[in-house]
């Protein structure tokens, strides 16, 4: 099996040369004749490699991949030609500087600054004059920005098994479980639906503890007319979802419990619906944000409004109100405003949208009725 027969609903149609085709304009403007990829999602968005140990040195005309034995096999089946394999069985740096006299007459080499390791930008520092190494802008995260349609499409079916584990979770949730007990369920769900992994540890908090922003789940016991706040991932050919939802365990809410969900449900609903590409960052934050201050909860919204999706959880752009930029056509973000009172609790409510040319489409169930489970 190749890349489409393992990757087609993630791509379709192989996208890997027209990403290579890309980059290489990048590099062009940037006066770089090749550039160093550590940054292991940006190999898997250029290659289809998705192991765990890889370097990649990217020029114009070739891309070499270099990994270890452990994934002798993987790579050339992953790879399938989108690259040039090296495996190397005992240091794949080494064996970087050694190969790159044949990937073609080099000078000015990029890496990446933001996801090389300090030692590891000691070795270039340390390495053969021959070359002159520059840390490089983020070249290739400005390729991911976009999203094909094969991309968003992994990205509503991540979603979409996210929300069906969702349902079948509160069907088991209980008062008197544990945190857990509940993120136990929660993730053999993901599992047994398809989900490849847990795109990042999940978060199950009760009763005060949804006041912290991102808690660890806990061994605290869910009681009777708490909040349980369940924020999770699924991934689909390596393309994440995240989604939260925010519910009420064991009995009705209170009118303290509704006015607050209620005021973070508008928020969220607003945003959503009116978050355009080509507004900036800021001006995607401040339609939630300007609702919740308005009802004076804004210092209990400490974080943005959202961030970008894709191989990665977190990725460009962000919606914050330090994101001047503006959103580009094709992203896929997050929706997820939150109000959280010490001492009381909180409720954070998230979906996930891409931003399309005709306006904004959630990803995910977007069901952000407030659920009593009595």
């Amino acid at each position: 099996m190749g890349w489409c027969a393992d990757c087609a609903l993630a791509v379709g149609a192989d996208p890997r040369a027209e990403r290579h085709a890309a980059l290489a304009d990048l590099l062009a403007r940037e006066q770089l004749d090749a550039l160093l990829l550590t940054s292991l999602s940006n190999i898997r968005y250029l290659t289809g490699f998705s192991g765990s140990a890889a370097l990649a040195i990217a020029t114009a005309r070739d891309i070499l991949l270099v990994t270890d034995f452990r994934y002798d096999e993987q790579a050339r089946v992953e790879v399938d030609g989108a690259a040039r394999v090296v495996v190397e069985r005992t240091s794949a740096w080494e064996r970087l500087f050694q190969e790159l006299g044949s990937v073609g007459p080099l000078e000015t080499i990029g890496y990446e600054a933001h996801a090389v390791w300090a030692k590891d930008a000691q070795r270039l520092a340390s390495s053969a004059t021959a070359w002159r190494w520059q840390p490089a802008p983020e070249l290739v995260e400005r390729l991911r920005l976009r999203k094909a349609p094969g991309e968003v499409a992994a990205i509503r079916a991540a979603a979409t098994l996210a929300g069906d584990a969702l349902r079948a979770t509160l069907c088991m949730t209980r008062v008197g479980q544990t945190e857990r007990e509940i993120a136990g369920i929660l993730e053999g769900h993901l599992r047994r639906l398809g989900s490849d992994a847990h795109p990042f540890p999940t978060i199950v908090a009760s009763g005060e503890r949804t006041a912290w922003p991102h808690a660890r789940t806990s061994a605290r016991a869910v009681a009777r007319g708490d909040w349980l706040l369940l924020d999770f991932g699924a991934q689909v050919d390596g393309y994440c979802a995240d989604v939260t939802r925010t519910v009420v365990v064991g009995a009705r809410a209170t009118e303290h419990q509704r006015v607050l969900y209620d005021l973070v449900q508008t928020a969220q609903r607003v945003a959503r619906e009116r978050i355009r590409p080509g507004m900036s960052g800021r001006e995607a934050d401040a339609l939630a944000r300007d609702l919740i201050e308005a009802r004076g909860f804004g210092e209990a919204f400490g974080h943005s409004l959202g961030h970008g999706l894709g191989l990665d959880v977190h990725e460009a752009p962000r919606l914050a109100r330090t994101n001047g930029e503006p959103l580009p056509v094709d992203a896929v973000v997050t929706i997820e405003p939150g109000i959280y009172v010490a001492g009381q609790g909180g409720v954070r409510i998230e979906d996930d949208v891409h931003l399309s040319a005709q306006g904004p489409v959630v990803l995910s169930d977007g069901l952000t009725d407030l659920v009593e489970l009595t």
